[in-house]
């Protein structure tokens, strides 16, 4: 039988001491946060001038792994074409990917598609608050899910993305005598939920928690790379992701698919059009490609 392991009262003001310091580093950091945001918050992004959840999801997908400015035309003519979830169920997908064309990572469009349909079909068009329902839509993971109630309900939750890992990682996991290593995403949330806890405008706390993990990057700062879920996003020039999108910006035009292989290699193509027909994007009629 293991022996119980007894704590002593040295252990115990050690952690309390930990605590303390924590408690007063939060205190620090959430003012750091606030600050910047009143002199330098993005108050004119589109997005945070609504707490409808269809937008809100909408925008959500759309920033996922692109840049606001890429995104905020976007965006501006995605929601005049497509205002409510049940106009985006109604439409094709091949009105959607015209709309999506020049985001990338078409997939998504694809999978907002389908989630307008569910939301539809399955919440009277009612884009659902609980956890639970909204990942279980076409789409959306633990961010999105989280960001959804954050910003359309205002929910106190705990979420991360590459600023707020930017701001997290700087402010808890330096010293003055430089990086402490590797951070993984499991003691961030649980940092970011104490954080969050105590803010009676989850929903601001958050825009301004972004828009300072920005400032921090645009200022240099650059340690998502000691994120142990870090990932370095791939070259787009040249890359299978680039045939993907010609072939899919093309084929919503309108244009012939014997136009879709001009200047690819047949292997190229041949891999792309796989890949965009097991996605569920294109498919074959009559020995012609469109999309699906």
């Amino acid at each position: 039988m293991r022996a119980r392991r007894v704590t002593t009262s040295n252990e115990v003001d050690r952690r309390t001491a930990g605590a303390v310091r924590l408690k007063e580093r939060a205190v620090r950091f959430r003012r750091a946060v606030w600050a910047y945001y009143r002199m330098h918050g993005r108050h004119d992004l589109l997005w945070r001038r609504t707490t409808d959840p269809y937008r809100i999801l909408v925008s959500e997908m759309m920033l996922q792994q692109t840049q606001v400015p890429r995104v905020i035309p976007k965006y501006r003519s995605f929601i005049k074409r497509f205002p409510t979830v049940r106009r985006l169920a109604q439409a094709s997908l091949a009105d959607v990917l015209k709309e999506w064309s020049g985001l990338g990572y078409n997939r998504r469009g694809k999978f907002l598609h389908d989630a307008a349909k569910e939301v539809v079909g399955r919440y009277g068009g009612r884009v659902p608050q609980d956890a639970p329902a909204l990942r279980a839509l076409s789409g959306v993971g633990e961010y999105t899910a989280s960001a959804v109630r954050a910003f359309a309900f205002n929910k106190r939750v705990a979420m991360l993305e590459t600023n707020i890992r930017t701001a997290l990682i700087h402010h808890f996991h330096t010293t003055e005598d430089g990086p402490l290593g590797k951070v993984g995403d499991k003691g961030l949330t649980e940092l970011m939920a104490k954080i969050v806890e105590v803010e009676k405008r989850p929903r601001e706390f958050y825009w301004a928690l972004m828009d300072y993990g920005a400032h921090l990057k645009a200022s240099g700062v650059r340690n998502n790379i000691r994120s142990k879920h870090y990932a370095k996003q791939s070259r787009f020039e040249g890359s299978l992701r680039q045939v993907r999108g010609e072939i899919l910006r093309q084929l919503s035009n309108g244009g012939p698919s014997s136009a879709i292989c001009r200047g690819r290699s047949s292997a190229r193509m041949r891999e792309a059009l796989s890949g965009l027909e097991r996605d569920g994007l294109i498919k074959k009629e009559k020995g012609k490609w469109h999309i699906a």
